[in-house]
């Protein structure tokens, strides 16, 4: 390092007192003045990966100063206790060499990049839109997982990369034993592939198809472990939107897990008010000519202002299944967590009835029902309160 020092301090000194040769000239030919600058200004696509390429490294090298720092805390900690312990020294030794080469073993399988070439395909147990499910053994271990298996153009195609997106984040975030574990995630050229954990007990569908309908006891038992898996995800501001019994499978214990959060959703509940998902709140007491409650007006800055403000805190995309979807879904008003609430009520009615509580032939009317069951329940609500102000 000396030397180094020493031999960049030489060339300074030449580099100082080197005589200039030839006069810098313009363009134009004029002695003296010096040329522009010919260098490009970094764009600001460049600067923002400059940005994260720095926050990367200096995250990489913080965790590797904090690994190695917390490696030789429990060094310490293991050498104190072998100290006080009844142990010679040798095999003092002999467990630190142990314990050191199964510590390079775990950090050599921390390094090791995933690929599908790791796992044996083995039967497919769903399909979806743009991809499949299917049983996987590792080839190292033995271990059973599910590898969720997704084509990229087609999630392109459709526009789904947000919501892949979502449930990736939403399943290495949430930490719970009511949610199916994701265990790594990784990529080729052509798919993304999700190791999650495998339930083999089947889902409630099929439970319910066996079945047909389940004692008080047993559907307290699954809707509790039901509310407790959308009270996780609902606490890291997720919300789920496709509860249904398809998407509730047993372990091999039997209970309950919720899977298939392919069109979860963020939302941002920071700033949320009651008022935001009140029926009494959105309307007036105005009533219009056939009974229906009456819009309050807004002028074109305050709906502009509104949908500003709940476009991040609600969701407006129709989506679930009809059996199981809530009326504010189907109304595109804006909806937020409690969507996945309704969802659970219409599963619990079919775990005791043995059908759902708005079913039909046809998914249409199967959703006008659900719509008019919501107009009855607000003209109900609205009638109670008009009768409680009167009085």
């Amino acid at each position: 390092m000396d030397i180094a020092r020493r031999w960049f301090g030489k060339l300074r000194l030449k580099e100082k007192h080197k005589p200039s040769s030839k006069k810098e000239s313009t363009p134009t030919g004029k002695e003296g003045s010096k040329s522009p600058l010919n260098e490009e200004i970094p764009s600001a696509a460049t600067k923002q990966k400059v940005e994260a390429a720095k926050q990367y490294i200096e995250k990489h090298y913080k965790e590797q100063m904090r690994s190695l720092q917390e490696r030789k805390e429990r060094r310490n900690m293991l050498e104190k206790k072998l100290a006080d312990s009844e142990v010679s020294e040798e095999e003092q030794n002999n467990i630190l060499k142990y314990l050191e080469r199964k510590e390079t073993e775990y950090m050599r399988l921390q390094r090791h990049k995933m690929g599908a070439d790791d796992f044996e395909p083995l039967t497919v147990i769903g399909k979806g839109a743009f991809g499949e499910v299917r049983i996987c053994r590792e080839k190292s271990t033995g271990n059973i997982y599910a590898m969720k298996k997704l084509k990229k153009s087609e999630m392109l195609r459709r526009g789904q990369v947000e919501h892949v997106k979502a449930e990736r984040n939403l399943l290495a975030e949430v930490d719970s034993n009511c949610i199916v574990k994701l265990y790594c995630s990784f990529q080729d050229e052509e798919y993304l592939y999700l190791i999650m954990e495998y339930l083999p007990g089947g889902d409630m569908m099929t439970l319910l198809m066996r079945k047909d309908t389940l004692t008080e006891d047993e559907a307290r038992f699954y809707v509790g472990e039901t509310v407790l898996a959308i009270e996780s995800i609902h606490k890291h501001n997720y919300v789920h939107r496709d509860i249904k019994p398809d998407n509730l499978l047993l372990d091999r214990n039997g209970h309950m897990k919720l899977s298939d959060f392919g069109l979860c959703k963020p939302l941002d509940c920071s700033n949320i008010n009651e008022k935001d998902f009140s029926v009494g709140n959105n309307y007036s007491g105005a009533l219009q000519s056939d009974g229906r409650p009456a819009k309050p007006k807004r002028t074109q800055q305050e709906q502009l202002q509104h949908w500003q403000r709940n476009r991040r805190m609600l969701a407006y995309s129709t989506v679930g299944t009809p059996d199981y979807i809530a009326p504010e879904v189907l109304l595109k008003r804006g909806y937020g967590m409690e969507c996945d609430w309704w969802s659970l009520g219409a599963i619990m009615y079919e775990m005791l009835v043995g059908y759902p509580p708005f079913y039909s032939e046809e998914p249409l009317s199967t959703c006008r029902k659900v719509i008019m069951a919501f107009s009855l329940t607000c003209a109900i609500v609205l009638g109670c309160n008009c009768l409680v102000t009167s009085k």
